[in-house]
């Protein structure tokens, strides 16, 4: 699918604050509210908004204390790749997992509380996943940037 301006400014609009109202879109775009309707049903349609969301401050939450866990498992097989998957995705306290190239099999980003809670998540949780071979955490000092929008 191409982007016209109007698309891309509507994306823009939208990933700053997906509640606004199609009529408050289209006084922004200088559109009708049924052309800026018909707009978004298409980049639904297609894909492009994959969903809505509500992003939570962590920190309001008790869940502050970010840390990158890289993993490597003990093989690369189909089944203990599938396996860990599996299993990884249950784990609430991993907002992000990714399967990456390099030294480390894995990357999680996992939210919780304190270094206590971490060292719980650890011990009770990921550590008893199967076929993980060794892991290495690395704790967050600040965040610099975390965004959710693309800019086209």
């Amino acid at each position: 699918m191409t982007f016209d301006a109007i698309d891309k400014k509507l994306l823009k609009l939208l990933q700053s604050d997906s509640k606004q109202t199609t009529k408050e879109l289209s006084l922004k775009l200088n559109l009708s509210v049924t052309a800026v309707y018909e707009r978004i049903k298409k980049l639904e349609k297609e894909g492009i908004i994959d969903k809505y969301v509500a992003l939570i401050n962590r920190n309001k939450i008790e869940k502050g204390f970010v840390v990158f866990c890289h993993l490597k498992l003990l093989q690369h097989t189909r089944e203990f790749i599938n396996q860990f998957e599996k299993e990884v995705v249950k784990l609430n306290e991993v907002l992000e997992c990714f399967h990456v190239s390099g030294d480390y099999d894995y990357i999680l980003k996992v939210c919780v509380k304190d270094m206590e809670e971490y060292r719980e998540f650890m011990v009770t949780k990921l550590t008893t996943l199967q076929h993980i071979g060794s892991t290495h955490s690395t704790f967050m000092i600040g965040e610099v940037k975390n965004t959710t929008a693309f800019h086209m």
